[in-house]
């Protein structure tokens, strides 16, 4: 950041020699008054622009390491989980085939006669 080459108060403590056909000093003091207002509201705006950039940089950090912790999970995961889901399915009627066997033909065979009427 530039260095600034007068603060507030060397604003507000400067005193001009007066000559006798020079300003109004109350009228300079008075316009003296209104840029120390401006500068110390700008001062105040800037530090609060600063701590919302340190605030928005860690926050952009944290969700970056997220991204990165989203991305090595995704790498980890099976690339085609319904292929997973489908074999797990396909196991489960092959299981209930063998638990169930003639039983679940005879009900389909029942089921099949019951349509026809």
């Amino acid at each position: 950041m530039a260095k600034l080459i007068f603060s507030a108060r060397d604003i507000l403590e400067k005193e001009f020699k007066t000559k006798m056909r020079g300003y109004d000093p109350v009228e300079v003091d008075e316009f003296l008054d209104n840029v120390i207002k401006d500068y110390d509201a700008y001062t105040k705006e800037l530090s609060n622009i600063q701590e919302e950039n340190q605030r928005l940089n860690a926050k952009i950090d944290q969700l970056s390491k997220s991204q990165k912790t989203m991305s090595r999970i995704q790498q980890d995961t099976p690339k085609s989980s319904a292929v997973t889901n489908f074999d797990i399915l396909k196991r489960l009627s092959n299981l209930e085939k063998e638990v169930f066997g003639s039983k679940l033909t005879s009900d389909t065979e029942d089921l099949n006669e019951t349509k026809r009427f």
